[in-house]
């Protein structure tokens, strides 16, 4: 299975590579991501399914025996407290795959990723934005 999963070219063809009760499980978790991030792009980053809009916003992947959700540090910090009771480490989150998947929290993991994005995003394009105003009116006042 793993020489599979290192060639697929979509989130549909990893997901095949999973016997049916897990692909049931990584396609509810795509639709719980899809719904809060409705404009990111699918894509596979790293041999994992990913999702991404203004940068990389959640990785997800099927082990052995959990789910694996990779929503940055600052997804895992923010819902430190609500993440107790599942394994984490600084960036990933390993949701066992003999428990329901915690689709409420995904959510809200998801969409506080999009907003951070899409904070970041403003902030470099008003950043960039003042500089290129900054270099015109430095060249005018030298006229």
């Amino acid at each position: 299975m793993t020489s599979q999963k290192a060639n697929c070219s979509s989130i549909d063809e990893y997901i095949a590579t999973f016997p049916e009760d897990i692909q049931a499980k990584l396609e509810t978790l795509r639709a719980t991501i899809r719904a809060a991030a409705p404009d990111a792009e699918e894509r596979i980053s790293y041999q994992m399914p990913a999702f991404a809009l203004k940068g990389n916003l959640v990785y997800f992947a099927a082990l052995k025996n959990h789910i694996g959700f990779y929503p940055t540090s600052s997804g895992v910090a923010a819902f430190q407290q609500e993440l107790a009771p599942y394994k984490s480490t600084p960036g990933a989150i390993q949701f066992p795959l003999d428990e329901p998947l915690p689709l409420e929290l995904v959510s809200k993991i998801v969409k506080f990723r999009v907003a951070e994005n899409l904070n970041r995003a403003a902030a470099k394009a008003n950043k960039m934005a003042k500089a290129g105003k900054g270099g015109k009116e430095g060249k005018t006042a030298k006229s």
